[in-house]
């Protein structure tokens, strides 16, 4: 069974714009990935959010782990504050597995970013978690938490976000990629334009929200012919004749 070594930000002074920081949310989004690597079999230890990343790399380095997961979001220098957006998949431009591993990610993170030209890999020398890590690792910045829009993207879709990084890990260790029993997603078909969330499975119930072709979802419910989810932190229903499971 393969085994990761499961690092989330330990950078408590990094404020998102809106509130929280940068260890928070992503520590949320490693705790939304646990249900995820265990239904596809890959053992996890995560690292110990009180120590800095040196601690980390200690701890990685010290167990006979398959693969090392940084999860983080970024911030523009002070000059370019709050004015970029996009995500960087870094790898340690030294190891091909490292490489292997970042095209994975930023392939199918893509899917999910509602801007996917902006998601890239990069390679690093200077990263001391990708140099110093003695197994392949790749160092995700999943968003700006700078940014308005970035920041309130990562909060809206911690459990996309987790099932995206769990797959993209699945799919570099050459294992099956599972859903927990009952968790399933969806992703919005319709031809042209949004589909509208509805306070209420019925078409002539208040419209919370227009939700984009192409957008994922979670698919918490059924009522009829009618899915319930969340988008843009609100629950409501969506119609299934729009929706594809995957």
């Amino acid at each position: 069974m393969p085994i990761i070594f499961l690092s989330p930000s330990t950078q408590e002074y990094n404020p998102y714009v809106d509130g929280g920081n940068e260890e928070y949310y992503m520590n949320l989004i490693a705790d939304a990935m646990e249900p995820y690597l265990s239904a596809s079999g890959i053992e996890y230890v995560r690292n110990d959010p009180s120590k800095t990343v040196g601690g980390s790399v200690r701890a990685s380095n010290a167990g006979d782990y398959d693969f090392h997961l940084a999860i983080h979001s970024n911030a523009s220098p002070e000059e370019m504050s709050g004015k970029n957006r996009g995500v960087q998949v870094y790898y340690y431009a030294n190891s091909p597995e490292s490489e292997r591993a970042a095209q994975i990610y930023a392939e199918n993170y893509r899917k999910i970013y509602p801007l996917p030209d902006l998601v890239r890999t990069v390679p690093t020398t200077t990263l001391y978690e990708l140099v110093r890590t003695r197994i392949p690792a790749v160092l995700i910045e999943t968003a700006y938490h700078d940014n308005a829009e970035d920041a309130r993207w990562i909060r809206e879709n911690i459990g996309v976000i987790a099932e995206n990084l769990s797959q993209s890990t699945a799919q570099y260790l050459g294992v099956a990629f599972r859903r927990p029993e009952g968790a399933e997603n969806g992703v919005v078909t319709t031809q042209t334009g949004s589909l509208n969330l509805r306070s209420e499975p019925s078409l002539t119930s208040e419209i919370l929200a227009a939700i984009p072709k192409g957008t994922v979802i979670p698919i918490a419910g059924m009522s009829g012919e009618w899915y319930l989810t969340r988008y843009n932190g609100q629950q409501g229903y969506v119609s299934s004749r729009y929706v594809n499971v995957i």
